[in-house]
């Protein structure tokens, strides 16, 4: 039905659209999510020939490009074929009408009844889409929000159209209206299509079967709606699903790094990406097939950064590892959480070439880890558990984070000097004289846990390995960290493995969770699916015994 090809929108030297290629076919719901400022208005308004903007492109609706039809050929298929649920209710409805005579206006327009017709035709749609008869008469600003979109939708309907373009349909509603007109939208006749246009993930998974990602003008994933909130494949994609408030998801919103700019050349989400290559920043990725989707990503979509296979250790008769297989995407934190003894530090150390396995390989980025040459260090770090041990006492703090560098032979010693400072601030921490030239044991728990922070992060590393970093401290400090942790990672776009006994602090820090016990991985997957519905009786021995404040029920007290 609808065909879209090379579609180019600029508003003077500003393009919103580049290039972009999209299809809708009969019958089909496509919602098309993305930041403010993405494209998606412009999209819907290019659609019905009303941007007013330099086009490039074609747009084929029903085999017939929709820029070579007269004026008059354009005012035909409006509101009649391809009509528009508008944003913006006070572009549309006008203050001195009566709502009952905007709905009906289109069919008059259109000449398909008479006005008393066309009157019983806007009376039936108001009452279908649950506005009562007694507002029918009411003026726009004496609606409430609620009851405006429903007005908007009669309008959008009353030609019975082929296609819907649905411009934030609920945005702007409460969350009773929401559900309500959601359910309208959603029952909405199956003949017709319709693109759905929303920053809105709850709309969009409300209201379409396909899903398609815009950013910066262009497509970067497209799929199944299903397949791409649960289980997203491009970087932007995975961070709008982290930074929207949702009752299915567990771990604390994380922002995306920066802001959208334009004109950005290459991959337009390479300057906030989390895993950008030098080619991203120059080439625009196509959209390539992808596990069962469609991906713009010149990496082909987010990367597994490390992963581990049938990886065991035994120490004598003691099979403190035993065959393990477990992967870490780029930008990700998983959570490895059991009980002391169950493994955890073990495979830790195992991964950083403190314990060589009895079996089982190692992988980064896809090749096998054979032993550890500095590059290794350079992309991986751990933080262990108790700082007060893994840091020397006889340097100072700037030393501390500064020795990293030097061993890695990074910069000259001023620079090195520059970098150790400006990750001590990073981690909040004082940069003063006084402070740079201070010996650990002069400082807090919190404060020594923040500098081993410092001291593996100066380096740069892809992935942290963070081993009980708050079990020596209090949970008012201990909170302060974690919370540290997720917003370097989403500064840095560090991927993680927190290695925890709390649950309760797993499922506020983690992507994923996998339960360790004796050696071996019992049970893994989303920290949501783990949190609500763990399929193991040790997974909810461990929940049932996370941390949770409770309150002695008054008629209990004698």
């Amino acid at each position: 039905m609808l065909e879209i090809r090379g579609l180019r929108v600029s508003y003077g030297n500003d393009t919103v659209l580049n290039g972009l290629d999209l299809d809708l076919a009969d019958g089909e719901a496509l919602a098309i999510i993305g930041e403010s400022g993405a494209g998606k208005t412009t999209l819907g308004m290019s659609i019905m020939r009303l941007a007013d903007a330099g086009i490039q492109g074609s747009i084929r609706f029903n085999g017939e490009d929709i820029f070579t039809l007269s004026d008059e050929q354009m005012r035909e298929i409006r509101w009649n074929r391809i009509s528009m649920l508008f944003q913006n209710v006070n572009n549309v409805l006008n203050p001195v009408h009566r709502v009952l005579d905007q709905v009906a206006e289109p069919i008059v327009e259109h000449k398909l009844r008479s006005k008393g017709g066309a009157l019983d035709r806007a009376g039936e749609l108001l009452t279908r889409f649950g506005l009562p008869t007694e507002r029918f008469s009411a003026y726009p600003h004496q609606l409430s929000g609620g009851e405006q979109q429903r007005v908007l939708l009669a309008m959008a309907l009353a030609n019975d159209p082929d296609l819907l373009i649905m411009d934030e349909p609920l945005s702007s509603l409460d969350v009773t209206t929401r559900q309500e007109l959601g359910e309208l939208l959603r029952n909405i006749d199956g003949h017709r299509a319709k693109l759905v246009i929303t920053h809105d993930l709850d709309t969009a998974s409300r209201l379409s079967e396909k899903l398609a990602v815009l950013y910066g003008g262009r497509i970067v994933e497209t799929g199944s709606t299903r397949e791409v909130l649960i289980n997203p494949r491009h970087p932007y994609t995975r961070a709008l699903i982290r930074a929207y408030p949702n009752m299915t998801t567990v771990k604390d919103m994380q922002g995306i790094k920066g802001r959208m700019t334009r004109p950005v050349s290459g991959c337009p989400f390479h300057p906030r990406c989390t895993q950008a290559m030098e080619k991203c920043s120059s080439e625009v990725p196509r959209l390539n097939q992808n596990h069962g989707r469609w991906v713009a990503c010149h990496r082909g979509g987010i990367v597994t950064l490390l992963s581990v296979v049938n990886l065991s250790k035994q120490f004598n008769l003691l099979k403190a590892v035993d065959s393990v297989s477990l992967h870490i995407e780029a930008g990700e934190t998983l959570a490895l959480v059991g009980q002391s003894g169950s493994g955890k530090t073990t495979l830790a150390k195992i991964l950083m070439g403190l314990y060589t396995p009895s079996k089982g390989g190692i992988y980064l980025e896809g090749k096998k880890v054979e032993k550890r040459e500095k590059d290794f260090y350079r992309r991986v770090q751990m933080i262990f558990q108790n700082p007060g041990e893994s840091l020397s006492h006889r340097l100072s703090i700037l030393e501390l984070v500064m020795e990293p560098l030097e061993v890695q032979g990074i910069g000259t010693k001023e620079e090195r000097r520059e970098k150790a400072i400006q990750t001590i601030g990073e981690v909040e921490l004082p940069q003063t004289k006084t402070f740079l030239n201070t010996y650990p044991h002069h400082l807090s728990g919190g404060e020594l846990q923040r500098v081993a922070i410092a001291r593996a992060l100066v380096l740069d590393p892809d992935l942290l390995i963070a081993d009980e970093p708050t079990a020596f401290l209090d949970a008012g400090i201990g909170a302060k960290i974690l919370k540290l942790m997720l917003n370097l990672q989403e500064c840095r776009g560090l991927s993680m493995l927190y290695i925890t006994h709390d649950v309760a602090a797993a499922r506020k820090m983690s992507d994923r969770i996998a339960v360790m016990l004796d050696g071996l991985i019992i049970e893994e997957g989303p920290s949501s699916e783990i949190v609500a519905s763990p399929r193991q009786s040790y997974t909810k021995r461990l929940l049932a015994s996370a941390s949770s404040l409770h309150y002695l029920d008054k008629t209990s007290v004698k």
